[in-house]
């Protein structure tokens, strides 16, 4: 089975029910034996990363970026750690808001403690992440530029 494609501009009206991006993603983690409430976890937080309209840093940690690649991989290598993980990022909606303690009023601004770690986790992974793929463009154009001009030894 091909990897689904996840595609922020796809058109969401011409996705028939059972066959948005979201949905490919779990048939496909179900395919690479992802078991089958994680897989549909993980359907859950791809789609309302798209549909809360999560900070794009975040719509990318939850598979926009690579077409839920790395969130698959993540959910096989570690499916406790995803598990709740994803729950976190679920229950604030996208590190948003949380549940004060003893309260069932959601609170928009506030996090618990472990959505504070998790977000500071999922920061520095981000901005590791993009200072690789910096690295790697300047060195795709340090190539490119060697190519194009090249300079006398």
């Amino acid at each position: 089975m091909n990897p689904p494609k996840l595609n922020l501009h796809f058109d969401v009206c011409a996705c028939t029910y059972g066959h948005y991006p979201w949905d490919e993603w779990e048939h496909h983690a179900l395919a690479q034996g992802l078991d089958a409430e994680l897989a549909g976890r993980g359907r859950l937080l791809i789609r309302e990363a798209f549909n809360h309209g999560w900070t794009p840093w975040l719509q990318s940690v939850c598979g926009w970026g690579d077409d839920g690649a790395a969130l698959l991989a993540f959910a096989q290598r570690a499916p406790k750690t995803a598990r709740v993980q994803w729950e976190i990022l679920m229950r604030t909606d996208g590190l948003r808001g949380d549940y004060r303690p003893r309260s069932t009023e959601w609170t928009w601004g506030y996090l618990r403690a472990d959505a504070k770690r998790l977000a500071a986790k999922l920061y520095q992974q981000a901005i590791v992440a993009a200072l690789r793929d910096a690295a790697r463009q300047a060195a795709a154009i340090g190539e490119h530029l060697e190519t194009v001009n090249p300079q006398p030894h």
